[in-house]
Parts: structure tokens; sequence; C-alpha cells
């Protein structure tokens, strides 16, 4: 049971990471043409490049998304041989991966850190704190 847990979890945690990075672009547009000024946040953006850099490179290396392993592993030592989770566990495993050749994610998550670079030159953030 804890091992099911786990791996549900693990698809939350996973779904929170895909979401922050895939959320953080539309949102950091938004927030600059409404003035939102922690869109600059050199923080967050910082965060936000470092996580699709880390996808993109592990897309490049051939690597497996460790959280994708890590929740199989606890679906394996759960007993389960196939995606198995909760309800919302299903949904968010269900919203996050799709049947598509390895060359198409790399591609895809490549192009997308591409647009995350694209949006630190049009929406630079902040490097300095501003007084006042």
């Amino acid at each position: 049971m804890y091992y099911k847990l786990l791996a549900d979890l693990t698809v939350a945690v996973h779904f929170g990471y895909v979401a922050f990075v895939v959320l953080g672009v539309p949102l950091t547009i938004l927030g600059a043409w409404r003035g939102w000024g922690w869109v600059r946040n050199r923080w967050f953006r910082g965060i936000h490049l470092t996580m699709i850099l880390v996808v993109v490179l592990e897309a490049w290396a051939g690597v497996t998304c460790p959280l994708t392993t890590l929740e199989k592993d606890f679906r394996a030592a759960a007993g389960g041989q196939t995606y198995q989770g909760d309800f919302i566990a299903n949904c968010l495993h269900d919203a996050m991966f799709f049947d598509l050749q390895p060359w198409a994610f790399t591609v895809g998550y490549t192009l997308f850190g591409a647009l995350v670079v694209a949006t630190l030159v049009l929406v630079p953030p902040r490097w300095r704190r501003q007084h006042g």
C-alpha cells in the first residue's frame, strides 16, 4: 500500500514539475504585459530555465526522467505491472504521457527550451534589487 501511495505521490510531484515549466512561459508573457513584477524575479526565471534545461539535457542524452523511473519502481514494488493509480493520479499521468517516438519528445523539449530562453530576452529578469 505504501509503494502505491509513493507512486501516486511521485506522479503528483512530476505533474507539478511539468506544470511549473509549461505554465511558466505563458505566465511570464502575460505578466510582462500586465506589469506583474514577480515574473521578472531572477530566482523564478533561473529556476524555470534550469528545470527545462534538465529536461532537454536528459532528452539529448537519452536518459529516462528519474521521476518516471521512480514511479515505475514504486508501482513494481506495489505489485502492479501497468499504471493503476487512483483516479486523480491516473488523470495526472495521462496528461503527461503520450505515445510518441522518443525523437519527437527531444524535438519538443528542445523547442520549448528555446522558447524559455527567448522569454529571457523578451522579458528580461531583474538582476539587481530595485529600491523604492
